[in-house]
């Protein structure tokens, strides 16, 4: 049987700040002719106030602009976006221009006139560095929307914060709809989470918990050697799920964090351990979740007060007011950044494990 993995993986969104009309032009065009998604703006300021309503996955900026340099630029993008790449290009270049740009966190340093390889060069190496100091986040759900409902808001906290997130989906869902709609909304709503997708065509309702499945999710671990999955609870009365589960204890043996996550049709022996503050994203998810269309009002599951008090419940053993519920499976991965920082800080959100949550219930007694 062909495995027929469909992998969907989303462009880079690049905002490009050039004042200057034929090189913004040309910047755009070698942009799209690579693949990405540039968003181009002729001053710094309108550059400034798009980043803080929209995300992106890279600046790209001249030197010299209108009101404010490059370099100054720079570190007001850094006073918001520790995490951003920023790759600056001039026509102009001085070694302490370039030092000082270095010094102030800009990925690199391009030097004008730019070809397309060059300018695609140096933002994939810009990329690439920003993927290797990132985690590497997988998501994998039996059927489209699985992983959604289960940590979307998780998900866009894994990628607000950097991390590489892919959500692997290991049927189109035939059975609850057209597969060439449900693989449109599958996409729209990875896209929305900030997340790649790949999407696999096991049959709907009969998904193995060997065999191909395994040898689907091994190729993907293979590939994206994740730090982190997200998969199924065995906790579950829907088939395809617990095969899902079964087949992840597999494929991810080598995996140093394995978690699950809670779907509609888990059972009360789901038993969550740990629970991930999502008060920042729990409109993200909401709004991915929205994207299907065609499930919306065949499935009660999906309705979107439903959606909100859930985490609203688990936001009860949590740090905050929402919450995900996860089971641990297995956690070698010494955490620290998530504990650093306030919840209101860190778009993940703060962990709250089994213990923790006990500890406060004593407390308050």
């Amino acid at each position: 049987m062909d495995l027929n993995v469909t992998a969907l993986r989303r462009c880079a969104t690049i905002f490009v700040v050039e004042d200057e009309p034929d090189a913004a032009a040309f910047t755009e065009l070698a942009l799209r002719r690579v693949g990405h998604d540039p968003v181009v703006f002729s001053h710094p300021t309108a550059a400034l106030d798009a980043l803080s309503v929209n995300d992106c996955d890279l600046l790209l900026s001249d030197v010299r602009l209108p009101d404010m340099s490059g370099l100054e630029l720079l570190e007001r993008v850094r006073q918001r976006r520790h995490d951003l790449p920023v790759v600056l290009m001039t026509a102009f270049a001085t070694v302490n221009d370039a030092i000082v740009a270095l010094r102030h966190g800009a990925s690199d340093y391009l030097l004008k006139p730019l070809t397309v390889q060059s300018l695609a060069e140096g933002v994939a190496g810009a990329l690439a560095a920003r993927d290797t100091d990132s985690d590497r986040i997988l998501a994998i759900g039996a059927h489209p929307d699985d992983v959604e409902i289960g940590v979307g808001a998780t998900l866009a906290g894994h990628s607000r914060r950097g991390d590489h997130v892919t959500i692997l989906t290991l049927s189109n869902g035939e059975s609850g709809g057209q597969p060439e709609v449900r693989r449109t909304e599958a996409q729209l709503a990875a896209e929305m989470l900030g997340a790649d997708l790949v999407l696999g065509s096991l049959p709907d309702t009969r998904i193995s918990e060997h065999g191909l499945t395994v040898k689907l999710i091994e190729d993907i671990v293979s590939s994206l050697n994740p730090t982190t999955v997200y998969t199924h609870s065995s906790h579950d009365v829907h088939q395809d799920h617990r095969a899902t589960h079964q087949a992840s204890l597999i494929s991810c043996r080598s995996v140093s964090q394995l978690l699950c996550y809670q779907s509609p049709s888990a059972t009360v022996g789901f038993a969550p351990n740990r629970f991930v503050t999502v008060d920042n994203t729990v409109d993200q998810k909401l709004a991915a979740i929205a994207a299907y269309q065609s499930q919306i009002d065949r499935s009660a599951y999906l309705a979107e007060d439903l959606l909100r008090a859930t985490t609203r419940y688990w936001g009860r053993f949590g740090a905050g007011r929402h919450a995900e519920p996860l089971e641990i499976v297995r956690d070698q991965v010494e955490r620290t950044s998530l504990h650093e920082h306030d919840a209101h800080d860190q778009p993940v959100g703060r962990d709250t494990t089994e213990r923790e949550r006990f500890d406060h219930a004593i407390n308050v007694k």
